[in-house]
């Protein structure tokens, strides 16, 4: 599969769409002393984004991606209720605020499904507006609790990867840091908006 510019096309900013390809460092932070999460930082260590889990906002199936400075960028909620309850895939969903602070759902994430009923572990995304004819926009492709996983797109083609070469399956006795290389053109609080729901799904950092 060939990297994209996915178009272009931004999610949620362009101010967080490069010209080039960026790769990030996650580096979690640990529940005992800061309620988990994550931070985000450049080649230069300087801090992107911060994710925070449901230990710093108390909310469980609530996270916040904010940028460097505590803005809040993005709200992600799993959906709860007799609905969920019923339904074949927990969901998650990606919201924004405007100025007046109304939140503006951005994508939607359903969780693999592990049921003997149903046998698809396939963990799918669908933005708002939608980019292709199919019920989802872009797929996981690998397992993320390796640190061996690509974000792709309707086509095929991979936005973003985790655990990309060499040196970083080198770092992967230590799980609390890894890299995230991110193709130009792509969103990249969109691709850590969905890298924060799957830190959460796999029991990780995020998570209570």
């Amino acid at each position: 599969m060939a990297a994209t510019r996915a178009g272009g096309m931004p999610i949620i900013s362009k101010l967080y769409c490069s010209s080039s390809q960026a790769v990030l460092v996650v580096r979690k932070r640990p529940h005992v002393v800061s309620g988990g999460g994550f931070v985000v930082t450049d080649c230069s260590q300087k801090v992107v984004f911060r994710v925070d889990g449901c230990g710093v906002i108390g909310s469980e199936g609530e996270l916040k991606l904010r940028d460097s400075s505590g803005e809040a960028l993005l709200l992600i909620r799993r959906k709860g209720g007799m609905v969920q309850a019923l339904s074949i895939h927990r969901k998650w969903k990606g919201y924004t605020s405007d100025y007046e602070g109304s939140q503006k759902p951005v994508f939607r994430l359903k969780e693999p499904n592990y049921s003997c009923l149903v046998r698809s572990n396939a963990i799918r995304i669908s933005t708002e507006p939608r980019r292709s004819n199919k019920d989802w926009d872009f797929e996981i492709k690998g397992y993320f609790p390796d640190r061996s996983c690509s974000i792709v797109d309707h086509l095929g083609n991979i936005v973003a990867q985790i655990g990309v070469n060499e040196e970083v399956n080198q770092l992967m006795a230590n799980k609390d840091l890894y890299h995230v290389a991110v193709n130009p053109g792509v969103d990249q609080v969109f691709i850590f908006g969905v890298i924060a729901v799957l830190d959460y799904i796999y029991g990780e950092s995020t998570r209570c």
